[in-house]
């Protein structure tokens, strides 16, 4: 299984210029913990995460220091830190040169990167620019889907998956970058959120419309837009889904 089989393409990316505050109101407009930074040619040139807003003057939460530790800590650690919990541009927070992947990357290289390097996300990147990024959701997700058979994706497999993600994009009110299908042996399973009522079976249905295509299997769990909470998830066995919208 390589790093195309299991790319999320749908890739929210923010610029070094962009402000902290940008950087915090996209992470939760599109409900992500981590974003490729991409300079004005398109270029990867950092990634920021959720942890990178954790030390930061505006909540009270930056390093501090006693008097002695500050003594002890060297200048440019003091200066780094400082930058990182009171710049205001992504470029002051974000992690340059970050570690990549191609999209023919297995998925056993891309494990073994996460675990040596203690990351969430690798960016797929082709001539410097970003085409897909995998997550460790995405690696638990394809094992939910591949750990029955062979971990190879088939072709018909993979033309499957792309024809599912070309359907969904016809339908301009589905919150598709929510969305990750994975496909093997022709069952579709779709993975994600979605933000309003009967979104979910609009994507089944989609799905099921795409040729080649056995059964499809909805994981997908209803996420509050505003509030980011859940409202529905398949998985939770002891909840079903409310006949109405929620209002």
């Amino acid at each position: 299984m390589k790093a195309r089989d299991i790319m999320t393409k749908n890739v929210v990316s923010i610029t070094p210029d962009s402000s902290i505050m940008e950087m915090a109101e996209t992470m939760q407009k599109f409900r992500v913990s981590g974003l490729p930074v991409i300079n004005a040619s398109g270029q990867l040139v950092g990634l920021v995460t959720e942890g990178d807003c954790l030390r930061r003057a505006e909540t009270g939460t930056e390093t501090k220091r006693s008097g002695w530790r500050s003594f002890l800590a060297a200048p440019a650690t003091l200066a780094g830190e400082y930058i990182h919990s009171h710049g205001r541009k992504v470029a002051d927070v974000m992690t340059r040169d970050p570690i990549t992947i191609n999209e023919d990357t297995d998925i056993d290289e891309i494990v073994h990167l996460m675990e040596k390097h203690q990351i969430k996300r690798l960016p797929v990147v082709t001539d410097g620019a970003v085409v897909g990024i995998v997550s460790r959701a995405n690696v638990v997700q394809a094992l939910a889907s591949f750990v029955r058979g062979m971990s190879a994706v088939r072709a018909d497999d993979a033309i499957i998956r792309e024809n599912v993600r070309t359907e969904l994009r016809k339908l301009p009110w589905m919150a598709i970058e929510f969305i990750t299908p994975t496909v093997k042996d022709g069952i579709v399973d779709l993975w994600g959120s979605f933000t309003a009522y009967q979104q979910d079976e609009a994507a089944v249905v989609a799905a099921e419309n795409v040729p080649g295509v056995k059964e499809v299997r909805n994981h997908l769990a209803w996420v509050d837009p505003i509030s980011g909470l859940v409202i529905y998830s398949p998985d939770d066995k002891e909840q079903s889904l409310p006949a109405e919208p929620v209002s």
